[in-house]
Order: structure tokens, then C-alpha cells, then sequence
């Protein structure tokens, strides 16, 4: 199949050409000289990697219901919150379903995968790992301890099958347990994470200490907090439909003035859809209802490039013959794609080639 109109991908919007074979990028160029001489069946569109949803609580889709008028805390706050309770209370099986849903979902949509913060402590990553085996989908777990002081030993435990760990906030943690988390996931090449400035203000320089690869939300930062995390080479997780139940929006365009690395996540399940193509769309209008616009190149990246970026899989993100990159084709208009994909993109207007198996989830644990 040839795809002829526009490319998007880690080195930017193009008019251009793609052929496709066995759902891998086997040419690209120029429009007009592809090697094919027509012979090839050829379609319209815009060629782009797969995305990654940046951030996700998938083990609280065992609620489809909406949740109950209380405050924040109320809702979310470990140990007592809304959410906490619903998940005390499911079983295992239960869990592993609702989970299984949210990935095939995802999958749907043409989702390559979600970075997830999983509670629970072990239990929770096994149950999650049980859930994304044979899903099609890579799952990066950041796990968290149940133990409120988090043992070495349990978090230890827990990076023998997760990808890090993802914590609650700094103010919920003091400094001499995030350094011990620190250490351990460097220990292991893994990856540290924690919310930051949800509820309240937050100083950069406690969340920042020690440095993690990932802080979710920022909603209550100022602007001169935004540049010290992108001066720190911090990547942030932004989940605009969230925040906006709650009355909070993420910086985003403070984040693209900065520089900052942004991934876009769709955050708890039980709230919202784990919709990539949904969270795009309303990151770009509710911008701009705000009076602070955001560019849809720097969304549809964050979106498409800076989560591949993010697991040091660059090649991912590039559409290139030889690319490890599996493509969609989005049938849109090519022109400005960027914008097209920001504000049209769904999956009925996608063609997904097929491709082989999740290459870098974990095999499924009991």
C-alpha cells in the first residue's frame, strides 16, 4: 500500500509518501516518486507512528459509573479516598477484567501502549501484567508500595517485574523515601515518577529532589516553575480532561514556551476514557478557551513522539524505510496534518496495517 499526502513523525510534519508492506514502512519520499509505477494499491492520508498514552490509573476502570460530588481528596487521596475504597473492595478477577477492557480499547484506537501508575504494590503490577499479556499493547508499570514507609524490600519486589515506580507526591512523601526509591529504580535502570503540584503548589526544588523521569500534572504550577522542570530535563504528563473535572488546567502553553518534554495521558480510568484522540482534541480547544493556545505540533508530539522519546525508543517515532516504527494511516486531509490530527483524528478514520506483537511488554506473570 502507498500513502500518499503527508507524513508526521519525530522529524516533523512533510508532504511525502509512504509504502507500506506487513505493517512496516518499506519507502518513503517525494510525492510522485515512489518505485512502485502504480502498480501498488495507493490511498490518501497522513502516515504517523503509533501513539502512547502518557499517563494512566487503569486499575480504577473497575468503575464505569459517575463518581460521587466530593472533593478531590475525597475522590482520589490514598489510603481512604473514593477510589481506594472501590479497589479494596473488587477482586483480582474483577480488576484484570476491567483493565483487559481499557487496553482493548486502547488498542482499537490504534494505541501502542500507556505508561500506568499502578497501585497496590505487587499485587497490583502482577494484576496488571496478567491483564496486558496477549493485549497487543506495551504496558510500562511504575508500581507503587503499600507499606507507608516503602521497605527496600517491597520496592525491591516490585521492580523484579515492573518498569519503575510511580509515587503519590512529594508532600505525601517524605525526602529520605523518595531518595530511597530513587536509588533503587536507578539501581536497576528503572524509572522513578511522582504527581506534582495537583491539589496545591508545590515547590520545584522538593519535587526535583531527587530528580525523577517523570512528574504528572503541574496543575498548580506557575510559569516560572514549568521552566526549572524543563531546565531539569524532567519530563511532564499532562491530562487536561482530568484536571478540568476539577477545575484545573495544565500549563501547556507555559510548557511549549519552556521546551518542556510533555507526554499527554489520560489519567484514571474510572473518570475517563483512556482516549489518546480524545485528550488531543480538547488539550487544543480548552487552550484556547483559555486564552492560552497551544500549538498542535507540540500536541500531536506529545502524543506521537515525546513518549517514544521518553523510553529511549526513538526510532519508533520515525516513519522510515527500515523503521521499527508499526504506522497509522489516518484518512484526513494532509493538509497543516498537524492540525488535522490534533482536531479530527479518530479510529474510524484510521487504517492500522498489521503488525506483529507487542515487542517490549513483560511476559505475563501468575
Amino acid at each position: 500500500m502507498i500513502v500518499e499526502g503527508a507524513l508526521f513523525d519525530i522529524d516533523g510534519p512533510r508532504p511525502g509518501y509512504a509504502r507500506i508492506e506487513g505493517g512496516r514502512v518499506v519507502e518513503t519520499g517525494l510525492l510522485g516518486t515512489d518505485s512502485t509505477r502504480g502498480r501498488v494499491r495507493r490511498v490518501r492520508g497522513i502516515v504517523t507512528p503509533r501513539p502512547v498514552n502518557g499517563h494512566t490509573h487503569l486499575g480504577d476502570a473497575i468503575s464505569s459509573r459517575e463518581p460521587p460530588p466530593v472533593s478531590f481528596s475525597e475522590l482520589v487521596a490514598p489510603p481512604n479516598g473514593y477510589k481506594f475504597r472501590l479497589l479494596a473492595t473488587a477482586s483480582r478477577a474483577e480488576k484484570v477484567r476491567a483493565m483487559r477492557g481499557a487496553l482493548a480499547r486502547m488498542r482499537r484506537e490504534g494505541i501502542a501502549g500507556t505508561i500506568d501508575f499502578r497501585e497496590e504494590g505487587l499485587a497490583g503490577v502482577r494484576a496488571l501484567r496478567r491483564a496486558a499479556a496477549r493485549s497487543g499493547l506495551e504496558v510500562v508499570i511504575l508500581g507503587r508500595p503499600v507499606s507507608p514507609d516503602r521497605p527496600r524490600a517491597e520496592v525491591d519486589a516490585i521492580l523484579e517485574i515492573a518498569d519503575g515506580i510511580g509515587l503519590s507526591s512529594a508532600r505525601e512523601e517524605p525526602a529520605g523515601v523518595r531518595r530511597r526509591v530513587a536509588d533503587a529504580c536507578r539501581a536497576r535502570g528503572k524509572r522513578y515518577a511522582l504527581h506534582a503540584s495537583e491539589e496545591i503548589r508545590e515547590d520545584p526544588a522538593v519535587y526535583l529532589e531527587p530528580t525523577p523521569d517523570l512528574v504528572v500534572h503541574l496543575t498548580r504550577a506557575e510559569p516560572a516553575d514549568i521552566e526549572q522542570v524543563a531546565a531539569a530535563k524532567v519530563a511532564i504528563a499532562a491530562c487536561p480532561r482530568s484536571n478540568a473535572l476539577f477545575g484545573r488546567r495544565p500549563l501547556l502553553r507555559e510548557m511549549e514556551r519552556a521546551g518542556a518534554q510533555m507526554l499527554l495521558g489520560t489519567d484514571n480510568a474510572m473518570l475517563l476514557s483512556p482516549s489518546v484522540w480524545s485528550e488531543l482534541e480538547f488539550a487544543y480547544v480548552s487552550s484556547r478557551a483559555a486564552g492560552a493556545p497551544v500549538s498542535a505540533p507540540y500536541l500531536a508530539r506529545a502524543a506521537l513522539v515525546e513518549p517514544w522519546r521518553w523510553l529511549g525508543r526513538e526510532e519508533e517515532a520515525r516513519i522510515a524505510a527500515g523503521s521499527p516504527a508499526r504506522p497509522l494511516v489516518h484518512r484526513l486531509p494532509p493538509d497543516d496534518p498537524a492540525y488535522q490530527l490534533v482536531t479530527r483524528a479518530t479510529e474510524h478514520l484510521m487504517l492500522r496495517p498489521a503488525a506483529s506483537r507487542a515487542s517490549f511488554a513483560q511476559d505475563e506473570v501468575a
